[in-house]
């Protein structure tokens, strides 16, 4: 992290969204700079002093899964928070196997932008690595978080990136409890008190459950009542 204010990268080449990006992020106390297309932004990131990218997918040149490519490859550490087009989850799942740490999709609010902006550097400020190992298996499941694929006896099941996401976070606590809190602020990026007070978590943790279980149920995920949920691989 940059000695005093965050540093951001803004790549987005529609102009009035760049601005507005630039406008909201400075109000909310980072520093901005801002490139229009995928060249000026990989030049951006190279020169350094660079926080978090904010890096649009569809950029004229090079588009933002190949500057996100080519900064991996340089050894690029920042987190990039990408933004893609409303309901293309194959862009999403792209973007996290090149080495994305979030991603939003368009149109959102300011007050989700900043609160994923918040919580992708608290994670990269604690040193908290970002994901579990690459591979996880436990009995007839195999997991492959480059991938992105949850296989069950070799079929391939099928999950959204918030299930993968989820699923993640608890491989990487094992055997430790997570509270609902805690992955509503991971996960979707709410900020501590801010919570929904839907059973968004409860819904996944339950689809969760039914694509790794059988008729006999899922006994990975375990309820700890009144705080959330435990990944176990014991029966």
């Amino acid at each position: 992290m940059t000695a005093g204010k965050p540093v951001i990268l803004v790549v987005e080449d529609e102009p009035a969204m760049r601005k507005g990006l630039a406008h909201n992020l400075q109000y909310e106390g980072f520093e901005v700079r801002a490139a229009s297309d995928g060249d000026a932004g990989l030049a951006a990131a190279r020169a350094g002093g660079v926080d978090l990218v904010i890096l649009d997918v569809m950029l004229p040149r090079a588009d933002g899964f190949e500057v996100l490519r080519r900064l991996r490859g340089d050894g690029f550490m920042a987190p990039v928070l990408l933004l893609t087009a409303k309901g293309l989850e194959a862009d999403k799942l792209k973007g996290f196997k090149l080495g994305a740490d979030d991603y939003i999709t368009k149109p959102f609010s300011v007050q989700e932008l900043i609160a994923r902006v918040r919580a992708v550097l608290r994670r990269a400020a604690s040193g908290r690595p970002a994901a579990s190992p690459d591979r996880f298996a436990f009995r007839d499941i195999e997991v492959d978080f480059t991938a992105m694929e949850v296989r069950k006896e070799g079929r391939l099941l099928e999950f959204s990136l918030k299930e993968l996401e989820m699923l993640r976070l608890l491989i990487q606590r094992k055997g430790q409890p997570v509270t609902r809190e805690e992955m509503l602020n991971v996960i979707w990026g709410y900020e501590p008190g801010a919570m929904p007070t839907t059973r968004t978590v409860d819904t996944h943790i339950a689809r969760i459950r039914s694509k790794l279980g059988d008729s006999g149920g899922c006994d990975f995920i375990k309820t700890i009542h009144k705080v959330g949920y435990k990944f176990q691989d014991g029966g």
